[in-house]
């Protein structure tokens, strides 16, 4: 006698509960359903992403267009504080990069002065050079919050200082030689004008609003709410962009990879090319070094990569601003700064990493040492700005 609950009678359904064949259509279902839902929600994330995407251009375009109109009202500012010239204009992007914790703004701010007719291109071109000496203090800014309210180690500190010393050390030499590329005319072939089908887009859709702001404010408030709308611009782009430190990157597949200075250089170029921000790249360097994803060594070729694609939204503002001779500007920089980086990286690699990481752990181990380091990097722009 078979006992209970065995042989045929396991398979029988039991009163008031769905057979196994029910069941397994229910949970198969539920899957179906599950899956459904993920699909809808990833592509509802798309929609928004880019929905983000076309009104972070749309506020950018914007900002350009009543930055460039209201660039003449900056002049008497710039007057008051006697910044002309390449060393004025030069701390003036410095310590702007600083105020706004980003490049990237200063840098389409200075672009609009150019093609306002308030600073001639050799003062453009310092003026985006000191943004790029400017950029990476957020990284450092990061790091002492870190280290100071939720008491980590001095990893973020130790990161920013490399970050800074990094730019001043690659960007430094890369103004004096920029400037004699400007003006020995090496890239006055390589000039790019705005495309007639952009122009005319700019023209019927912003430019009623640009000349109704124009006509009721005075020339300094309209380029302070070109000021309000550019960061505006680049807040709303955030928003479009994809996290990079969720898990389904997969670094863990790639850490013994990036470990390679030429890889790091590369994949610092691709994510500050994917964010259009050089101080959300740079920034990324404290999670993934405390992550353990980047050692020390791999901090410098990064930073080198970032700065150098960084200038992809800056180009596109050349174009927008439809000055041929603002997009050589910034394509001198890019040139020039490319070149100094590579021949680093290529040749003088290993000296030139001991150095900065030896000048880094000094600043670093002493309340001094860092005492010292944050006093120079802003009486340096400053000085640079009423010289």
């Amino acid at each position: 006698m078979p006992s209970e609950g065995t042989g045929d009678q396991a398979l029988a359904p039991r009163p008031g509960q769905p057979d196994g064949l029910a069941r397994a259509a229910g949970l198969a279902h539920g899957a179906e359903t599950a899956e459904h839902r993920r699909s809808w929600r990833a592509w509802g994330g798309a929609v928004a992403k880019a929905g983000y995407a076309v009104a972070g251009l749309a506020l950018f375009i914007f900002a350009l267009e009543l930055l460039k109109k209201g660039a003449g009202g900056l002049k008497p500012v710039l007057s008051g504080v006697s910044a002309d010239g390449v060393l004025n204009l030069l701390g003036f992007g410095w310590a702007g990069a600083y105020a706004v914790m980003s490049g990237s703004p200063v840098a389409a701010i200075s672009l609009s002065l150019f093609a306002g007719g308030t600073i001639s291109d050799v003062e453009a071109f310092a003026m985006i050079n000191g943004t790029r000496l400017g950029a990476s203090f957020i990284v450092l800014f990061v790091g002492f919050l870190l280290y100071v309210f939720r008491r980590r180690s001095a990893d973020g500190l130790y990161i920013g200082v490399v970050a800074l010393l990094t730019a001043f050390t690659l960007w430094l030499p890369v103004l004096p030689i920029g400037l004699l590329a400007l003006r020995s005319g090496w890239f006055d072939s390589v000039e790019l004008s705005t495309p007639g089908a952009i122009t005319s887009f700019v023209d019927v859709v912003f430019d009623p609003a640009v000349n109704y702001a124009a006509d009721h404010l005075p020339r300094l408030a309209l380029f302070g709410l070109g000021i309000g709308m550019l960061m505006g611009a680049f807040t709303v782009f955030d928003r479009a962009l994809p996290n990079l430190e969720q898990p389904s990157l997969r670094v863990e597949r790639i850490r013994d990879w990036i470990h390679n200075p030429i890889a790091m250089f590369l994949l610092g170029l691709a994510i500050t090319a994917m964010t259009l921000s050089v101080s959300l790249s740079l920034t990324l360097l404290i999670p993934l070094s405390l992550k353990g994803y980047i050692r020390r060594d791999g901090i410098i070729p990064y930073v080198m990569g970032a700065n150098i694609s960084t200038w992809v939204d800056t180009l596109v503002a050349a174009l927008l601003l439809d000055s041929p001779r603002a997009f050589t500007i910034v394509f001198t920089q890019m040139a020039v700064g490319a070149a100094v980086s590579l021949l680093v990286m290529v040749f003088l690699y290993r000296p030139y990493s001991r150095l900065i990481h030896a000048t880094a752990h000094r600043v670093t181990q002493s309340r001094r040492g860092f005492a010292l380091f944050l006093g120079a990097i802003f009486v340096v722009p400053l000085v640079l700005l009423f010289v």
